[in-house]
């Protein structure tokens, strides 16, 4: 019995030597050519060396080949020299000069030509540590990583292998043959080759340049998604929005919510809430409250709204066309009509279907009308009315003084009106004033073509020209529904005394929210701050000082991984917003209309 008790107490502390022993971690095991102690160099170290074959360790998944090591059993760690191969399963194979490994904490560093692989991206840094427990990869000494499309390097990076992501702070770059991309803090995904911007971004090529605070791209298939700040320039126009997408296969890019466009050869902008840009064909189209601003001489400007305009064609010959509801305004003139055609080449404006032009108190309105800008001064120099001309202009007391004819032209000067030329079976209807004031009559005249000189865009001296025929009646004698031409149409009520005046009746903008760019998980620093006793990442023999495996400020995120804050619209816009996600990042963009 005595002998029976003996027995179990043997075994029970057999247990529980072997229970403290699962705790601390398995051994380390290892196969080597030579073994050697050295006890006055190296105390409680082995001494491994290959004759013929490597060193070969093996530790819970891992294996390290190399040329030299020294092994310290009762502290389960080694340091390795020389050709140092490290493999964990099928998926990262690690190559490097030198190496060290902590079996109980799991935790390797490697230095001297690193190179980390799986199967779809290269790393090459001058020094790497490796965190087996959550499976993550951390240089700080700067780094290149190798896709199958693009380059990428940065001073501070950081591989989660089970999310299969590269983390990059400091002076981030991306190479492509095609492009470059510099950031300050960007994610990449291995497996997919998309890209997460956190931070001032840039991408450039030889046909644009793109730059954003945050934003999204596909480095496999050329496509990409911004917001914050988000800008596309071309070579004489740039696109800005609170929301881009862009296309670099076909050259393609559209805009969401507070557009701008600005066409710097042309000085003109473009503003609108949904946007396409198509550089190939170097045009735009652009809805939802577009409005097309062309700067003038004395800061003066000519705006152009309607619900759609299309801007078309080389720099030296654009073209402005505008479908539905077409307003224009600058200070000293406006108008409206159904659509609108603008050519840059020849300064010649055409308002289509039911066009009418106001300047000061004069309303004209024809079946069409031409306004001819100067190409030189872009001053209005002339205005041609076809079909059923008619000016009106509201007496200064009563009534209206009324001309039409089939024809009109009007002349300006410094973009004011001074003549005005009916053709072809004239009619007038005109409320001649004595220098008081006083009313003389009412003037009915018909005649072949008239000129009507103005002062002051008042009217101030009408001439008749051939087949005259008319007469003056006092005003009691003229009945009031005597006191119009036929085809009168007084529009005084819509015409625009402001730039708000262009969206004048409009309903309300329902504007789509835009779902930003998914935030970054908050992880951990990659270095604890202060490890446990007996816990320290590599060991007290280690080459690495402690410091060196404690996380530095400089290393740590930027502010601008923050989410995005709402963004309002500038101006004659109307608001929007961008709101954070925190959607799968692998997802891509997301877009909600």
């Amino acid at each position: 019995m005595k002998s029976l008790h003996s027995y179990i107490l043997l075994f029970l502390a057999l247990l529980a030597e072997g229970m403290g022993f699962a705790q601390e971690g398995r051994q380390i095991d290892y196969e080597s050519d030579r073994t050697i102690r050295d006890e006055v160099r190296y105390p409680g170290a082995t001494i491994l060396s290959k004759v013929e074959n490597q060193v070969h360790f093996t530790h819970e998944g891992i294996e390290v080949w190399c040329d030299q090591a020294i092994h310290y059993a009762e502290e389960n760690f080694f340091m390795a020299y020389g050709n140092v191969r490290m493999n964990q399963g099928d998926t990262i194979t690690l190559n490097s000069e030198y190496a060290e490994y902590n079996g109980t904490t799991q935790f390797a560093f490697a230095s001297g030509d690193v190179v980390m692989r799986n199967p779809q991206t290269t790393l090459e840094t001058d020094s790497l540590f490796f965190n087996r427990i959550n499976q993550q990869a951390y240089y700080r000494s700067g780094g290149t990583v190798r896709d199958t499309a693009s380059v990428l390097q940065s001073q501070v990076g950081r591989y989660y292998l089970e999310d299969k992501k590269y983390s990059f702070l400091s002076d981030v770059e991306l190479t492509n043959p095609e492009y470059v991309i510099h950031s300050t803090q960007m994610d990449f995904f291995s497996d997919t080759g998309h890209v997460y911007f956190y931070g001032p971004t840039t991408i450039t090529s030889e046909t644009s340049e793109i730059y954003c605070e945050r934003g999204f791209y596909d480095t496999r298939g050329d496509t990409g998604y911004f917001v914050r700040n988000s800008r596309i320039d071309y070579e004489n126009r740039f696109l800005e929005g609170d929301s881009l997408y862009f296309d670099r296969n076909t050259n393609f890019a559209s805009a969401t919510n507070n557009i701008k466009v600005t066409d710097t050869m042309n000085n003109s902008v473009i503003k609108g809430h949904y946007a396409e840009v198509f550089r190939d064909r170097d045009s735009v189209f652009i809805t939802k409250r577009a409005v097309a601003i062309s700067a003038q001489e004395e800061q003066d400007s000519l705006y152009i709204h309607s619900d759609t305009l299309m801007i078309t064609g080389p720099a030296e010959n654009r073209i402005i066309r505008g479908f539905y509801d077409v307003r224009l305004y600058r200070s000293d003139m406006s108008a409206k009509s159904d659509s609108l055609h603008s050519s840059q080449a020849t300064g010649v404006t055409k308002l289509l279907g039911n066009p009418v032009v106001w300047s000061g108190t004069s309303q004209m309105t024809g079946d069409t009308i031409h306004l001819l800008n100067n190409v030189e001064t872009e001053k209005l120099d002339s205005l041609k009315v076809f079909n059923n001309a008619f000016l009106i202009q509201k007496d200064s007391i009563d009534g209206y003084n009324q001309i039409k004819g089939k024809e009109l032209i009007g002349l300006f000067e410094d973009n004011e009106l001074y003549q005005a030329d009916i053709l072809m079976n004239t009619e007038t209807l005109y409320y001649p004033r004595t220098d008081d004031g006083d009313l003389i009559g009412i003037n009915k005249t018909l005649s072949s073509s008239i000129q009507i000189n103005f002062v002051d865009q008042e009217i101030e001296e009408i001439i008749y020209f051939k087949n005259i025929d008319g007469n003056l009646t006092p005003a009691q004698d003229v009945p009031m529904e005597e006191r119009t031409l036929p085809g009168f149409n007084w529009r005084g009520e819509e015409q625009l005394h402001s730039v708000e005046d262009l969206f004048a009746g409009e309903p309300p903008l329902d504007l789509p929210v835009i779902r930003g760019i998914p935030l970054q998980q908050e992880d951990q620093d990659f270095f604890q701050e202060e490890p446990q006793e007996g816990q320290h990442l590599l060991n007290e023999r280690s080459r690495l000082q402690a410091e060196d495996l404690q996380h530095r400020e400089e290393e740590r995120r930027p502010t601008d991984s923050l989410p995005v804050e709402p963004v309002k619209a500038q101006g004659i816009l109307r608001d929007s917003t961008v709101e954070p996600t925190t959607d799968d990042p692998s997802s891509g963009p997301l877009l909600e209309h």
